[in-house]
């Protein structure tokens, strides 16, 4: 897959390949984490009786980290840089993993909350730091192609999580009255593979890259706070409204399914899922390939608004028309999170690890949306709530038209 020598050798003629690929296992853990808990929503939703919206706080915990971490991190990452970030990150994730087996015999709500935002914490390490890592792991013009390539790698973690959330957490309940601890298997394994991740990067020395660099190559604009940067505010924007969009859907397709299907079982609507995340996965392994013709920013207003049609389409709840618009979604989705990162750092030279704390922090609009489509949910109905998704691609339509564009006209003020 990665073949293409110029998009990983930078004008300086340093070679990425190993560190690419290190970095890229990253996307795959982070994909599978989260995926893992739109089983876990409507798990709790089955075996402790509570509303849509209270299962939403599963999300809110783990988005919500997300948030509180998300400058530290970035403070982390610019005095001690992308190795050490990444190495914390990966030992965060490894205790809240773990944290799972005690939680079986805790056996209350909010312990499993409490792993799952230890979990974000070191998440919000690694995504702060391997997203921007990968843009810079080559050379600038190639880096949204390079930065999807990456997270081609997530979609696989998100296809693969429900599949084995829905065979191991819904599909195995015969407990003899444990009903949490079907949750430790799939967490002590996961947790057991990224602590030899973290060894890896551990023994492994990665090239530690200064973006000063990358500044000397822009068009000669004068460094400025990166909050003053247009294009970036927007892309926070962007992302905020993205991943509330994404997570809504996420965490409530299986009870989208089940409602409006009864003959599917959780279980298999789990699998359903699944395959909405292979069209996400298809989606960014061809995205990285189609950027190389296409610009990115035209490729989100285009998907966008895709998927405000796609949303109308579900709300309207047709069947299997609207599973089939739930799938073309996703492979839509699936390009909107790398690219949106990738044009709002653009051009931050060495601000670009500050920077992408804000933008990791905008996935606190994945705490917030689930909550309130459960609401929504409780109140009317489950398709309902999927009109709250279709205005949030409405804002990252209007993103991908205009609020991209990077302003060079502001000059040095004497």
């Amino acid at each position: 897959m990665i073949h293409e020598k110029s998009s990983l050798v930078r004008v300086d003629g340093k070679n990425y390949l190993i560190p690419f690929i290190l970095v890229t296992s990253l996307f795959f853990l982070w994909g599978f984490a989260h995926s893992l808990l739109d089983v876990l929503n409507k798990h709790f939703q089955d075996i402790l009786g509570i509303t849509k919206a209270r299962s939403g706080w599963i999300q809110a915990a783990l988005y919500g980290g997300y948030f509180l971490m998300g400058i530290p991190a970035g403070l982390f990452m610019k005095r001690f840089g992308y190795r050490k970030g990444i190495i914390t990150g990966l030992l965060l994730y490894v205790v809240g993993a773990y944290l799972f087996l005690p939680a079986t015999y805790v056996q209350t709500f909010e312990f499993t909350l409490l792993c799952l935002f230890i979990i974000a914490c070191g998440l919000t390490f690694l995504e702060t730091a391997a997203n921007p890592y990968t843009t810079v792991l080559g050379p600038r013009h190639s880096a949204a192609q390079r930065i999807n390539l990456s997270q081609s790698f997530n979609g696989l973690g998100w296809m693969i999580g429900p599949t084995v959330g829905g065979l191991l957490i819904l599909g195995n309940t015969d407990d003899g009255g444990n009903k949490f601890s079907s949750m430790a298997l799939p967490y002590m394994i996961v947790g057991s593979f990224v602590l030899l991740v973290a060894f890896l990067f551990i023994m492994t020395k990665l090239p530690e890259i200064n973006e000063e660099e990358e500044e000397h190559h822009d068009s000669g604009e004068v460094t400025k706070p990166f909050w003053k940067h247009r294009h970036f505010r927007y892309a926070v924007i962007a992302q905020f409204f993205y991943v509330a969009a994404q997570t809504g859907i996420n965490s409530f397709f299986i009870n989208y399914v089940t409602e409006t299907m009864p003959r599917f079982s959780a279980e298999k609507a789990a699998y359903l899922l699944s395959l909405g995340f292979l069209f996400f996965w298809f989606g960014r392994i061809s995205g990285s390939v189609v950027m190389r013709w296409i610009k990115p920013n035209r490729m989100i207003a285009v998907y966008a608004l895709v998927n405000v049609v796609t949303m109308a389409l579900v709300v309207a709840n047709l069947g299997w028309i609207s599973i089939i618009a739930l799938f073309v979604t996703y492979f839509c989705m699936s390009i909107m999170f790398p690219t949106i990162f990738a044009l709002g750092i653009k051009g931050l030279g060495n601000q670009t690890k500050q920077a992408s704390s804000y933008l990791v922090m905008a996935i606190v609009g994945g705490a917030i949306c689930p909550v309130f489509m459960g609401y929504i949910a409780d109140v009317s109905s489950m398709q309902v709530g999927f009109l709250v998704p279709m205005a949030c691609f409405a804002i990252i339509f209007f993103f991908g038209f205009r609020g991209y564009r990077m302003r060079h006209t502001q000059k040095a003020v004497a």
